[in-house]
């Protein structure tokens, strides 16, 4: 009986330990959400598109008459109001480009059905349940379907090329995307303070020194004009806001 006991106290211990960490990492996020500053939904340049979902932007490109996604948001319900606002067809949209699978970046892939989903092979440890994310719990995605991408691989649509960046440290999987040579997505792996290329919120970060070598190498690809970041909004002038970065 003893023994039933103990297991017990043990078994609530460390449910109440996963109670109060849970709610002292949510009250933390919150704070730090505070900090972001996403654009509003409308074309930053043309033939690519921001799409605001509350503290987050994810990013849609003209491909001809189809679109292709920079990760699909985090909220669904917000994810149509503002895609109507923009007048897209989601069943135009015939990509998801994921830059991690973190849940503000992923909770809108079922509204787009005749999407591929693509990720990095890296990021799959992340939903397969092979890698936590916080404690014991991973992430995961409204699709049983994905196609796993390499680093620097290429990728050809329509209209659109499209380079694969395996940058780690945000979370193990973490990817940017160029496209058409000119236009960075980056998403969490860096943020914008005051138009200059910053260090991610090391509170979201799975590895931060991992992550300020991954910029260190994002800050030297040739050609790109425009970065664009999932929180933190855009830059048009990628030399400059790259200028000043050191680890």
């Amino acid at each position: 009986m003893k023994k039933i006991y103990k297991r017990i106290f043990i078994v609530s211990g460390a449910l109440i330990l996963v109670v109060v960490l849970s709610i002292a990492y949510l009250l933390k996020a919150r704070s730090v959400f505070k900090e972001m500053t996403p654009v509003e939904t409308g074309e930053t340049v043309k033939n690519v598109y921001s799409v605001k979902d509350s503290f987050v932007n994810f990013y849609m490109i003209r491909d001809g008459e189809n679109y292709i996604a920079i990760d699909a948001g985090n909220d669904k319900s917000n994810i149509q109001q503002e895609l109507k606002k923009l007048d897209i067809d989601n069943g135009k949209v015939v990509a998801i480009l994921l830059t991690h699978t973190d849940g503000d970046h992923v909770a809108g892939i079922n509204l787009f059905k005749n999407a591929d989903v693509y990720l990095s092979k890296q990021e799959e440890q992340m939903i397969n349940g092979n890698k936590s994310r916080f404690l014991v719990f991973g992430n995961k995605i409204d699709s049983d379907k994905y196609i796993l991408i390499e680093d620097q691989q290429i990728i050809n649509m329509e209209n659109t090329k499209i380079q694969c960046f395996l940058v780690p440290g945000h979370t193990p999987g973490s990817t940017c995307y160029l496209i058409n040579d000119s236009l960075l997505f980056t998403g969490d792996a860096l943020r914008l303070s005051q138009g200059k290329v910053e260090k991610f919120y090391g509170f979201f970060n799975m590895d931060t020194e991992t992550a300020s070598q991954s910029i260190g190498k994002i800050v030297q690809i040739p050609g790109v004009q425009y970065l664009f970041t999932a929180h933190n909004g855009y830059s048009d002038d990628f030399k400059k806001a790259a200028r000043d970065w050191t680890k």
